[in-house]
């Protein structure tokens, strides 16, 4: 555990950059205080404990969703302080709040209703439908720069991978994948968006996605066919009732937007730990039953997103700390990830350490993600096809310098972690190229 650190008292985790190339010391430095701390930059209530994320993820009777992406940027709009339950000001103002038509903002009842919508239409059997084309498409994508030894990894293969599993999910004609590839891999390179350091947001960034697949179910509803669009269009809520086309729109547009970007952090996390360390590289060729440990262990010790936030209903006491009402909570996955009283070694990667699947990289509870199955599958669809058609793989140092001196660089906000770029270098496979 981390000694305390008196630069880390100054670092504005939210506002700076100093903690984007490793936030892992400072997480140990708040945890080493307390598993629920108060940091001072933006006030936000940090839980860097294991037990403690578990807890405030459970409660949803006292912890609202709502400014679960948002948390300290723009604020509430208005005030929450001096009041010992906030909850009719959130009821009253939620929906002024950004992304506050998206699934993961939701507070029960309505979140449940909505989440049922997502879970249709990522059943086991579904998925289990869909491996094939997800093994087709890694194959597809590894063909497109297998011919010459290299690739830049995030762009070429995890972005437009990422995006065709889920749309082909979701039942948007094959025809179509090229418009929404062209469209939707226009990836930013720094700056503002969701979590940015800047703290810049907008209230809808999903337009595009809400215009396509609004004509999709409004044409599936008028013309039902034997695909999973109408599938889509026509679930129905747990009670029964058919939802407005727009929250049906609005469920497929974030498990769209949403679930690529998570994978796509994961692979380049999975790559670059594949491609750094020989003796995992060769292990994984020779025991591809390690694979889906591997990826937990991934998940478990890079994340792909930092952290969720919640907003205190009420008064509340998380590890005998007193939260007030109207508190922003930020809920560390990555940190709670890395609690030794929880996982042995905590910074170690071990890939075949036997709790691994028990990390809160999908978060916990009833805001869990729903696209954890499909994510994992995408992940063991690329590591296969990968080790495939290839006898090795390996770091390129022209981009990213000697094995002594790497340099990588991840991306500029709070929310996500992982990688801007990761360019790799291997030897194909003769037999399978």
């Amino acid at each position: 555990m981390s000694e305390a650190t008196p630069e880390f008292d100054s670092i504005d985790f939210f506002r700076g950059n100093e903690l984007v190339a490793d936030p892992y010391p400072y997480f140990d430095w708040l945890r080493a205080q307390c598993p629920v701390q108060r940091e001072q930059g933006q006030n936000v209530y940090m839980v860097t404990g294991y037990d403690e994320a578990c807890t405030v993820y459970a409660d949803t009777d006292s912890f609202s969703s709502c400014n679960s992406v948002t948390g300290p940027f723009p604020g509430f709009p208005v005030l929450l302080e001096g009041r010992d339950d906030v909850s009719e000001l959130i009821d009253q103002h939620r929906h002024e709040l950004p992304f506050s038509d998206q699934i993961t903002t939701m507070d029960p009842p309505e979140h449940r209703d909505h989440r049922h919508l997502v879970l249709r239409q990522l059943t086991p059997k579904r998925l289990k439908e869909n491996e094939e084309f997800v093994w087709r498409i890694a194959d597809h994508q590894i063909d497109e720069f297998i011919g010459a030894g290299r690739c830049e990894f995030i762009s070429e293969y995890c972005n437009p991978f990422t995006l065709l599993v889920i749309a082909d999910l979701l039942g948007v004609p094959e025809e179509e994948h090229e418009e929404f590839r062209t469209a939707l891999t226009r990836r930013p390179t720094g700056g503002g968006g969701i979590g940015s350091t800047k703290g810049e947001l907008s209230h809808s960034p999903l337009e595009w996605l809400y215009d396509r697949f609004s004509r999709y179910i409004e044409d599936r509803r008028l013309e039902p066919r034997h695909d999973v669009l109408t599938a889509l269009a026509t679930t129905t809520f747990p009670n029964g009732e058919l939802p407005e086309v727009i929250d049906v729109v609005r469920v497929a547009a974030n498990l769209f937007a949403a679930g690529q970007e998570t994978t796509v952090r994961l692979l380049g996390t999975a790559l670059l730990l594949i491609g750094e360390h020989p003796e995992l590289q060769s292990l994984l060729r020779e025991r591809r039953d390690l694979i889906p440990n591997f990826i937990e262990e991934t998940l478990r010790i890079e994340a792909p997103v930092k952290g969720d936030f919640r907003l205190a209903r009420r008064q509340s006491e998380v590890a005998g700390v007193d939260i007030p009402a109207g508190a922003t909570v930020m809920v560390l996955n990555g940190a709670a990830n890395r609690d030794p009283r929880h996982f042995d070694n905590p910074a170690e990667f071990q890939v075949d350490r036997a709790n691994a699947r028990e990390h809160l990289a999908f978060g916990r509870g009833v805001h869990s993600c729903p696209g954890g199955p499909l994510a994992r599958l995408e992940a063991r669809g690329s590591i296969e096809r990968l080790l495939d058609r290839t006898t090795n793989i390996a770091i390129a140092e022209e981009h990213h310098g000697p094995p002594d001196d790497r340099r990588y660089q991840y991306m500029p906000t709070y929310i996500l972690r992982g990688l801007m770029q990761l360019h790799l270098e291997f030897t194909p496979n003769e037999q399978t190229a």
